[in-house]
């Protein structure tokens, strides 16, 4: 709420590069339609590959892991949650579900945040949609049992009034024009996350109403690129700057600089994924995409992306990467790591 104070907005200033960037993300959005238009067959290719990333690195920021071979099965709805694991993710497809159907009649206010906190906990024993009821400070654990608080939230008894509070001065900022809303969504988020209203699911919870809140101002690109899955590749700078961010939050003298800059980068490389895609998926439908996937089928060990480039040539990263995607959200290769060494395994049937 601090953050959509109109003095503390009234304040801001940008340097060339932010302006430059939010001009770039808004051509981007004008572009958009024009890459749906002009391939909208390939819309549920990209929307089902993105579906399954964004319950998976959402929940995955958070810890929350399922095997490999039944997340496809359950992002479907092919298969029912047994583990808390699965519980936990089958309640944020429920969730992002429904926002991708009914965003436009979802405005930004208490009864949306409950009713998607409700829905994150919907196959839980524990029910959402509550306020949380004691203190929740943010505490880094390190390995060697070390422990830091990163940041002390709003207490539990204000809680409730502060979320008020942020979605009135969120429908006053875009009411009388304050400030751009690719400005005003990622503040909402931060001082979202500052609040910390639930005892647990805030940060899924924030990247739910990131999706929401961009939807509504047409920057759709989260429908088809998995902007939660942007956020967990470079998960150090999501927290870095969240916490550089949040300092002096309470006394309204933070700093949102680190944080905008981060999030419009995310979405700016979103945009620029989305654009590749729609080139390489349409290309991928012809003999790259079958080289690549005939390639792939006849490996029996693990095997690395430059290994496919090598036994592909002519055929870029970007163009393998796209295949593998959507060979993954079919069920058949799982990832067996992370990073430079990561590998690729079939899924045995």
């Amino acid at each position: 709420m601090h953050s959509l104070a109109p003095n503390y907005l009234a304040a801001m200033r940008y340097d060339g590069l932010q302006l430059a960037t939010l001009r770039t993300l808004g051509e981007y959005r004008g572009k958009q339609q024009r890459f749906i238009e002009q391939s909208p067959e390939i819309q549920s290719d990209l929307r089902q590959i993105a579906v399954i990333e964004s319950t998976e690195s959402s929940n995955r920021l958070e810890g929350v892991v399922v095997v490999p071979s039944r997340l496809r099965s359950l992002v479907i709805r092919n298969a029912q949650p047994k583990t808390r694991s699965e519980q936990e993710l089958a309640g944020y497809r429920d969730a992002l579900a429904l926002i991708h159907e009914a965003a436009i009649h979802m405005p930004f206010s208490e009864a949306v945040i409950l009713q998607l906190h409700t829905l994150l906990y919907r196959y839980m024993p524990q029910p959402g949609g509550r306020w949380k009821a004691t203190d929740n400070d943010i505490v880094e654990r390190h390995p060697d049992g070390d422990a830091r608080i990163r940041f002390k939230p709003v207490a539990a008894h204000l809680a409730p009034m502060a979320v008020t509070e942020l979605t009135h001065r969120y429908a006053t900022a875009l009411d009388r024009h304050l400030a751009d809303p690719l400005v005003l969504v990622p503040l909402s988020m931060l001082d979202f996350l500052c609040i910390c209203p639930f005892p647990d699911g805030n940060g899924r919870m924030s990247r739910l109403l990131t999706i929401l809140l961009l939807y509504q101002f047409d920057y759709a690109v989260g429908r088809y690129i998995s902007l939660e899955r942007l956020f967990e590749e470079s998960k150090e700078g999501y927290y870095q700057t969240l916490e550089a961010s949040s300092q002096g939050w309470h006394e309204g003298r933070h700093d949102v600089k680190p944080w905008l800059d981060y999030f419009w980068g995310v979405l700016l490389r979103a945009y620029q994924e989305f654009e590749e895609r729609v080139g390489s998926v349409e290309q991928g439908r012809g003999n790259k995409g079958e080289r690549v996937r005939t390639e792939v089928l006849k490996r029996t060990p693990p095997f690395s992306i430059s290994e496919i480039e090598d036994a592909c040539p002519g055929i870029s990263r970007d163009m393998v990467r796209v295949v593998l995607r959507a060979m993954k959200t079919e069920g058949l290769i799982v990832p067996t790591g992370k990073g430079r060494g990561a590998k690729w395994a079939k899924v045995e049937r």
